[in-house]
Formats: structure tokens, C-alpha cells, sequence
């Protein structure tokens, strides 16, 4: 069982080394434990009792500290400061012919119309969402007052 059990070492640490995620570390760790147990001279099901426990052991004291170090984390660009501002088309948008860019927090960016209509050069509009470098914009609602 000696072999066994170091086998299983070395194959839970490989599928570990191959993956980009903790997948198996746990197993190695079980492993680990029925081999200690093995050379103890503890029968085959002590050691597949200690495989078990060491393996959930770990995996419970570990993952929440993989998962705090781990976890998705938004990573913020301030490029999404753009949304709900107001810029100005430099380059008429029109989404058929891929082609519009609009000015706006000192820079150009790739711009297409959100609702699919032509817009021309100088049109002030607002910006609705982003998706990658291409903002997507609506012109802006002018404002009328009522006396």
C-alpha cells in the first residue's frame, strides 16, 4: 500500500501542477496522511478513513483562504467613467458602414449608435454603455422649457 499510496501522491500532485486552478492539493494532502498511516500499520480501511478526513480537513481549513485570495475581483479601469456623460461626434455614426467616433473626457473612442440611427458630425450625445473600446450613444434630448 506504500506504493499505492505514493502513487496517488504523485498523480494528485501532477493533475495539480497541470491545472491553473486548486483542483486535487486536498487529495495530496489525503494521500499524504493514509501513507503516514500505512507505515503506521493501520489496516486498509483506517487508511481510506484518513484519506477522507486529511483530504476534507484540508479542503475546509484552505478553501476559504483560496477563495478570499482567489476569488474574481473586479479589477477597475475608470474607463467605464464615460458612461452618462456627454460627448461630441467627430466622425458621423453610422453602425451599417462600422464607422463613428465621438470626443469625449479628452480622448476619441470608436463610437456606435444604441439605437441603430445615423448620427452626424457635431451631434452632442450621451454615452450608454461601453463594450470593449466601442461606446454606444444616443443623442442627447434637448431640453424645452415651458412658460
Amino acid at each position: 500500500m506504500i506504493w499505492i499510496w505514493l502513487g496517488a501522491i504523485v498523480l494528485f500532485g501532477a493533475v495539480e501542477a497541470a491545472t491553473a486552478g486548486l483542483v486535487s492539493i486536498w487529495f495530496v494532502a489525503g494521500a499524504v496522511g493514509a501513507l503516514l498511516g500505512t507505515i503506521a500499520g493501520a489496516g486498509l480501511a483506517v487508511q481510506l478513513v484518513l484519506f477522507v478526513g486529511v483530504s476534507a480537513l484540508a479542503l475546509a481549513l484552505t478553501r476559504p483562504l483560496v477563495r478570499q485570495f482567489a476569488g474574481e475581483r473586479a479589477i477597475p479601469t475608470n474607463l467605464d467613467r464615460v458612461i452618462g456623460e456627454t460627448g461630441r461626434v467627430t466622425e458621423a455614426i453610422d453602425n451599417e458602414r462600422a464607422a463613428g467616433a465621438v470626443y469625449v473626457d479628452g480622448k476619441t473612442w470608436t463610437a456606435r449608435s444604441a439605437d441603430g440611427t445615423v448620427i452626424p458630425t457635431g451631434t452632442q450625445v450621451e454615452i450608454e454603455r461601453m463594450e470593449g473600446v466601442k461606446l454606444f450613444v444616443k443623442t442627447c434630448e434637448e431640453k424645452v422649457e415651458v412658460k
